[in-house]
């Protein structure tokens, strides 16, 4: 196969990683974390306490853990600058703003958890969508094939 024949998709790794990608991978991380600790404290409290239906308590503690891993997945591609990472980054942060207009919808203290969740999200997406951002991942847009 000869090198006209091989797609480029090797991010730039001349320059330094831009810092509204380190931020993303920052942002990514700290959700994956959020998810662990919410899944572990959950477990934890199915556990030990007494609640109506054991089973579910320890199933959604679990689901939340196996959900951490998507967003933690996320952040060391992006860490890494591997072009893949982009797209599950981008989908944990569009499904987390619809968990935080449910929080900011609620009467509780899970209003301030919503307006963070929210502000989180939306600036974990306008730094993955950056023009930077894309051009150190290798990701081209449409009809930039050629190039």
């Amino acid at each position: 196969m000869s090198s006209e024949q091989t797609p480029t998709t090797t991010p730039d790794a001349t320059g330094p990683r831009p810092r509204r990608l380190t931020y993303a991978a920052a942002l990514a991380a700290l959700e994956g974390a959020a998810l662990v600790a919410g899944g572990v404290w959950m477990s934890v409290l199915a556990l030990t306490g007494e609640p109506d239906d054991r089973r579910q308590a320890v199933t959604g503690g679990v689901t939340l853990i196996v959900l951490a891993l998507l967003p933690l997945l996320a952040a060391r591609g992006l860490f890494g600058l591997r072009s893949w990472s982009r797209g599950p980054a981008v989908i944990t942060q569009i499904i987390a703003l619809p968990v935080a207009y449910n929080l900011l919808r609620s009467d509780s203290v899970a209003i301030p958890a919503g307006i963070v969740l929210a502000v989180v999200a939306v600036t974990a997406l306008v730094l993955l969508i950056n023009s930077e951002t894309t051009r150190a991942l290798g990701i081209r847009g449409p009809g930039r094939a050629e190039k």
